[in-house]
Parts: structure tokens; sequence; C-alpha cells
């Protein structure tokens, strides 16, 4: 039966084409079928039976033909990375691609590690999409503002901004360089300029890859930057983290004295309670006033269900 005549089945394969172009884990795809039946992964003629079998590819087909019908010329770094997920050859880096509401979507070249280089901003966290599905759920926190990302990591929040929230500057941060290489990198692969670049596409917003390292960041080089909004996905690591995080919003509030402090926005997934509860304290100390941001609706990127994310606001 085609996928167009099973509901369910229709189900299945835009929730697989989401996860397969992430490069999700085959183990964290919903097995289930309409109807409450269920596929397994190691029975016949289930999903990854096809997969696994070369001679059957229509479903791998669809999935590109989806994707081309949304693009003039098909992207070779996407049939790359489809490559490279079939024949399952170790690699140090790959490319992840994320699908957006318009059709569009956001490629990104990620580590195939969580640490690598001595850093775990090489690779996509969870509550990087989170926070990408409550802007493009709230697009008008950003649209013609200027936004500045602290701890950008591989970029997936800023892109979707820019690619969705019409932000009129966007400044991803980060203090490795390996970070920053890989951003500038994945800046250019979905179709950016930089600000140093000269561009025709004034649709597009201004954007800045800076080094900013949270100890050292002084007010007058945060004064620089002048945003209007600040994020930040899944920077609450460990202790001395939070502390560098919080002294650089106390920073940001100092240089907007007379003006209007930036809004922010800090999303996490909370592993472990105790690390929360020190980044509100530490808030407090900072007489950084907070609330709990709602949970959005859509569901957009694929991450784990189990998780528990949040996100705070924040009044410099």
């Amino acid at each position: 039966m085609a996928p167009e005549e099973n509901p369910g089945t229709e189900l299945l394969l835009q929730s697989f084409e989401r996860r397969f172009l992430a490069a999700r884990a085959l183990r964290s795809f919903p097995w289930q079928v309409g109807g409450g039946a269920c596929w397994s992964p190691g029975a016949d003629g289930s999903l990854e039976a096809k997969l696994r079998d070369s001679s059957d590819s229509e479903l791998l087909q669809d999935i590109l033909q989806k994707h081309e019908a949304v693009h003039t010329e098909p992207l070779d770094e996407l049939y790359e990375a489809l490559a490279e997920t079939l024949t399952a050859k170790e690699s140090t880096q790959g490319h992840r691609s994320y699908l957006l509401p318009s059709g569009d979507s956001v490629t990104l070249s990620e580590s195939t590690a969580i640490i690598s280089h001595g850093t775990t901003g090489l690779v996509t966290w969870d509550a990087a999409l989170y926070l990408a599905e409550w802007a493009i759920e709230n697009p008008a926190a950003f649209t013609h503002r200027t936004v500045l990302e602290l701890g950008s990591g591989a970029g997936l929040t800023g892109l979707a901004i820019c690619k969705m929230c019409r932000p009129r500057a966007y400044i991803f941060s980060d203090c490795h360089s390996r970070v920053l290489e890989q951003l500038r990198g994945n800046v250019l692969l979905n179709g950016l300029s930089l600000e140093a670049e000269i561009t025709a596409n004034l649709d597009s917003p201004r954007v800045t890859v800076a080094q900013l390292d949270w100890d050292v960041a002084t007010v007058h080089q945060l004064s620089a930057f002048q945003p209007d909004v600040v994020i930040a996905a899944d920077v609450l690591y460990c202790p001395e983290a939070i502390v560098s995080l919080v002294g650089v919003l106390r920073r940001l509030a100092a240089y907007r004295e007379h003006q209007r402090a930036p809004e922010v926005y800090v999303a996490f997934t909370v592993r472990n309670p105790e690390t929360c509860q020190l980044f509100t304290t530490e808030l407090g100390r900072a007489r950084i006033r907070w609330e709990v941001e709602p949970r959005h609706d859509q569901k957009l990127f694929p991450y784990e269900e189990h998780l528990e994310m949040a996100m705070l606001n924040l009044t410099l």
C-alpha cells in the first residue's frame, strides 16, 4: 500500500523523514503504524529492513523527491549525508538536515562524537532544537531585531531563526576556535553571507560569527553587539559555566543602564535539578528576575520525547 493511502503510514513516513535527515539513531524511530499495529525493527517487511535492502529504495526515493520539490536544485550535501548514513561507515564529521515549516531546511556539518576537539559544541543538543521550535512559533520576538546567541555550538537555533523569523542582525558566538570554524562553515552552507562579505540579498539578516569568552568579555565588548534579544541553549552543563553565564548577563545589563535591556531566553534540558537550582540561585544573587516560559505547542524537530525541556525568560 502506498504511503498516501494509509494516514498512519504517512505519519510514520514524515517522522522517519525528519529523523533520517537529522541522522538520528534508528532505535529512536517511532515504529507504530496507524490502528495500533507495530512494525518490529527486526521483522521482515519492517521499515528498517526496507532501508537495509538496497533493492528496495522507494521510500528513500520518496524522501528525496519531496525534498527536491521545495528546492530549485538538489542539495549535494543532502545526497552525501544520505549516502553516508546508509553506508554507516564511521566518520568524525557528518551532515544533518532539519526540515522547517516553510519547506526549507537547515543543513549542518557536525561532529559524530559528543565530545570532539575538547568541546561539546560541535554537535546539536536537544535544547537548541526546543528553542528553535519556540522561536518559529514566536517570530515576533526576533523580527527586525538584533539577536545575540551565547554558546551557539553547531548553529541550528540561529540558522532556523535567520530563515524563519527575519531578524535584522544575528550574532553567533562561542569561545572555542574549532566551534567558530564549524559555525562559519555552516552559515555559508545554508546560503547566508557573513557580515564582511558583499551580498545582494537585502532580505537576509546581517550575520556575524564572534569569539566571545564569558570569563573575559567586557562591558565595552558586549555593548558593541547592541542586542535587542539574547538567547542561549543547553549551556547549563556545569557550575563554572553557570557562574560565567550569569556574569555575562550582568554585564549586558550594565551597558544598557539608560536604555531598554535586551530580552533574554535560556533553554535547557533538565538533567540535574541541582544544576537548575544553582542557575536560579545565581540569577537571584545577580538580581536578575526570571519566569518560566510556557511550553510551546509544535514539535518540529526530532529529539527524545522523554527529556524534560525548560526555558526561562530573564529580566535584566
